[in-house]
């Protein structure tokens, strides 16, 4: 459905989308990740027609629409401030774009109510905007995007402006209407829960170069290195040399010895061993992936808490832990533990 071939973006010399490459499915919801400067709305601009690339190209179903402006592509685009007319009903909101693109009063009338039943504004067409909540105001904003039958819908941080209850509710009910739909989309996020939870697959951005495409599963098990996996979760990484490589490759570290699982790097490389702090387990005996040190503190966080242990090489290791299980003592000496399935290799 959307194709970006080698697309770059300069402001001023200075180079804010970087030959980025990638290609989104037909129906499938894709996210664009990364934090402040990365890239990511620059790149949704221009697949919208809003910013012209200096370099590249887009195709939108095989068809080259680079020059194309934004009021030409079958591309509508949910924006982050939503851009709601104040002086129009939710009715005349969401029916505005048929009646640009000509579609008769009978017609627009039953595609207006199709969108208040589908998001569930139902009775609430005559109302102003202004009368809304932030919630209901977004899925009018969506409802409008949506009526028009586009070929691919841009979304903006459509839910950065909600509360965190009502984001979680409306971003379940936003998934549930594109899924539904069956529409073809693009999402810019920088938060990390929202992108694992809603896509099918992310493109993690880093100073406007894309740094991995994958599933949300497979961006967080197997990240291509430090920066992708801190960025999608929390991680202890500890700095470690490959003493053997191969189907079971052992690491030296600072503390001891723990076995990581195959790998290709060659012996005497220097790796980041990564491992999720919901991986690491308070263990009672000694053995390979087995790290002794004490614990200097204890965070308590409703369902579970964060145990932090000091190794005696000063490297800190965070687990954590049902908050019903029996907590050790700060100051106590520990056992840290984890599989070796869990560990992530990441090239220093």
């Amino acid at each position: 459905m959307l194709a970006l071939e080698r697309v770059s973006v300069g402001y001023g010399g200075v180079a804010a989308v970087r030959d980025v490459s990638l290609a989104v499915d037909e129906g499938e919801m894709f996210c664009l990740l990364g934090g402040s400067g990365s890239g990511k709305t620059t790149l949704l601009r221009c697949i919208g027609g809003f910013l012209a690339p200096t370099g590249g190209r887009v195709r939108l179903g095989g068809v080259d629409v680079t020059a194309e402006p934004a009021h030409v592509r079958d591309v509508t685009t949910l924006f982050q401030s939503y851009a709601l007319f104040p002086h129009l009903s939710v009715a005349e909101n969401i029916g505005f774009g048929l009646a640009r693109r000509g579609v008769g009063r009978t017609a627009r009338a039953a595609r207006v109510a199709e969108m208040l039943a589908l998001v569930r504004l139902e009775g609430m067409e005559r109302r102003r905007i202004s009368q809304l909540s932030g919630g209901q105001q977004q899925r009018v904003a969506l409802a409008r995007c949506l009526a028009p039958r586009p070929r691919l819908l841009l979304l903006d941080e459509p839910l950065s402006a909600l509360d965190p209850e009502l984001r979680a509710a409306t971003r379940a009910d936003l998934t549930s209407v594109l899924r539904g739909q069956g529409t073809t989309s693009v999402l810019v996020t920088h938060d990390r829960a929202e992108a694992l939870a809603v896509a099918d697959r992310i493109g993690l951005l880093q100073g406007g170069r894309l740094v991995q495409v994958g599933t949300p599963e497979a961006l967080f098990q197997h990240p291509v290195n430090r920066f992708v996996a801190g960025f999608l979760g929390d991680v202890v990484l500890l700095d470690a040399v490959v003493r053997q490589s191969g189907a079971e490759t052992l690491l030296d570290l600072a503390d001891g010895v723990a076995l990581a699982g195959a790998s290709v790097l060659a012996p005497g490389a220097r790796v980041w061993l990564g491992v999720r702090p919901e991986r690491i387990r308070l263990v009672d005996a000694a053995g390979l992936n087995v790290l002794e040190g004490v614990v200097e503190a204890l965070t308590f966080a409703g369902a579970t808490v964060e145990v932090g242990v000091r190794l005696p090489s000063g490297a800190a290791v965070r687990l954590i832990r049902p908050a019903e299980l029996a907590r050790p003592k700060v100051g106590e000496t520990v056992r840290a533990g984890w599989a070796a399935g869990s560990v992530m290799l990441l090239e220093s």
